[in-house]
């Protein structure tokens, strides 16, 4: 049948064991993008047989599924988007009902899989997919529309399902509930000054390999690498000492960024949060933009490090209702 895309829906679960698909979920997500698809690799058969045409066919090598999704971030599924992100997570009870979620990088090469589940109401089949794994995750923290991100997603391909999807009530974060700061380090962070910011994003890039072995047309695996995180700022240009000296000196900052939504009550008195702290971020130069009649701005790109003397790159405290993952 013929339909519009927002009759798609998608879902993710945490696998229980690696490349096992899951049969269901309850983490359906409210995406605004969404691209899951079929891929596959063929070889050509051009061997001679006598005539000038380049092929007589082709055999298929290589079979898996990408796609791209963009969503609001939400306070019950981004942490599972974050674990297949990073690798690690471990759920403490914050008060009564709230519980945090710390997630940190798994040093290993094999973080977190997630079955995909992809609900198709208009080619009348649905699907879901084994060992999906984040291969890239932004975050774009952006005025006058919801907090997303988009997230880059390998997997398996699909194996045919029937799906229910049942919409789990979820808290959002918008551009009000954002808090920048800037320490000397990580000890610091809890009471820097917040920076105003206008624009902010935060990249995390896993530098995935497909594991092909012989005997299979799937990937054996999809292995993480290393660990890149980079991101950009802006903010209007009104002093060096916000950005400009830390960017020339070369000094390295820890930074904080803090979305809570004040708006809503969890537990006692917690509130909906994904607060981010890198250990050890440096800038590079900074770059204005400088004209007649415009107020003047300055947008610089950063680069996190591992901190050696924290142990850490990265640490990310989801809080919400939910015990575990």
């Amino acid at each position: 049948m013929k339909g519009i895309g927002k009759l798609f829906q998608l879902g993710i679960t945490k696998e229980a064991v690696r490349g096992t698909a899951e049969a269901a979920t309850t983490y359906w997500i409210p995406w605004s993008e969404l691209s899951i698809d079929e891929a596959d690799a063929k070889v050509a058969d051009e061997q001679s047989r006598g005539v000038i045409e380049d092929s007589v066919g082709a055999e298929i090598v290589k079979q898996w599924a990408e796609g791209n999704l963009t969503a609001p971030i939400a306070d019950k599924h981004f942490p599972l988007v974050l674990l297949s992100a990073l690798g690690s997570i471990a759920s403490a009870i914050k008060e009564t009902t709230a519980y945090n979620h710390t997630v940190t990088v798994q040093q290993g090469a094999q973080h977190q899989s997630l079955t995909l589940f992809v609900d198709d109401p208009l080619g009348a089949q649905d699907y879901k997919h084994a060992l999906g794994v984040v291969q890239s995750l932004q975050i774009r923290y952006e005025r006058d529309k919801f907090i997303d991100y988009v997230v880059s997603l390998l997997a398996k391909k699909g194996a045919t399902a029937t799906l229910t999807p049942a919409n789990t009530t979820e808290n959002r974060f918008l551009p009000q509930h954002l808090t920048f700061k800037l320490a000397a380090n990580l000890a610091g962070l809890d009471a820097a000054q917040a920076t105003k910011v206008k624009l902010l994003t935060l990249t995390i890039d896993k530098n995935l390999e497909s594991d092909d072995v012989l005997g299979n047309k799937e990937p054996e695996d999809f292995l993480n690498k290393q660990l890149t995180i980079s991101g950009e700022v802006e903010a209007i240009w009104e002093n060096e000492t916000d950005f400009k000296n830390a960017a020339v000196a070369g000094t390295p900052k820890a930074m904080r960024i803090d979305l809570k939504n004040s708006d809503v009550t969890i537990g006692a008195s917690s509130n909906p949060q994904i607060k981010i702290d890198l250990a050890k971020v440096v800038f590079e130069p900074v770059s204005r933009a400088i004209t007649l009649g415009d107020i003047v701005t300055q947008r610089l790109a950063f680069k996190a490090h591992y901190s050696i003397s924290d142990s850490k790159m990265i640490e990310i405290v989801a809080t919400n209702e939910v015990t575990s993952y």
